[in-house]
């Protein structure tokens, strides 16, 4: 698969998709929206910060790769923007419902088991069971275009096993998982520790408050 994108190309046009199918009505997005859209607290790991600089940079580089278009005339005044990335005249890569949902989905959150991907992507589109899921993501790692999903090695103590989206470039499989490819765990550590970075930060803010409101009530 010849296709790769960077992290932050990967958010917008994940929020691209996302947008398209959740709210129609309000697609395609301005700067802003796709801003807000990218920065979401809901939906996203990691929860980034970007600001509308950052993202019109990212836009006007997947302009030139042919995979984001600009619109002009939508109220007259404000450029918007669309995807070509899949499912559109200008693209080869034409996915089912439900592939395009699991596919978002690994874009916008990173590394999920089958279970994850149902109860989240099921937003996107109806879902009825983890069967279809992995029938999805069979399809995914096999496609002849692709493949566009790997499975992760199972970590220790647990029951499934996580798979990952390859649009970010080839992860290197191992040979435990013989029906699917399989890679460690191990190189995603980089988000693991943004992941904990972030939850170390809301830990120490939770512990400030909570001595803010001593202090307060020492007051009354």
């Amino acid at each position: 698969m010849a296709l790769t994108l960077a992290p932050l190309e990967a958010r917008l046009v994940a929020c691209l998709i996302e947008k398209e199918i959740t709210t129609p009505e309000q697609y395609p997005l301005s700067l802003n929206a796709l801003t807000n859209a990218c920065n979401q607290k809901s939906n996203r790991d990691p929860v980034m910060e970007l600001d509308e600089a950052m993202v019109q940079q990212t836009l006007d580089g997947l302009c030139r790769k042919h995979l984001v278009s600009n619109q002009t005339g939508y109220g007259g005044r404000v450029t918007k923007y669309q995807h070509r990335f899949c499912n559109t005249e200008f693209s080869k890569l034409q996915f089912s419902a439900r592939e395009l949902a699991i596919l978002c989905e690994l874009l916008l959150r990173g590394p999920q088991t089958p279970g994850e991907l149902r109860a989240r992507a099921s937003r996107l589109c109806p879902l009825n069971d983890v069967s279809e899921v992995e029938a999805s993501l069979h399809q995914l790692s096999v496609r002849d275009d692709g493949p566009f999903v790997v499975r992760l090695a199972r970590e220790p103590g647990k029951r499934e096993s996580r798979y990952a989206h390859l649009l970010g470039g080839d992860i290197a499989a191992t040979d435990d998982a013989p029906d699917a490819p399989s890679v460690s765990a191990s190189q995603f550590v980089p988000e693991m520790q943004h992941t904990e970075a972030l939850e170390q930060r809301v830990a120490a803010l939770e512990a400030e408050v909570a001595q803010l409101k001593a202090f307060v009530a020492s007051f009354q």
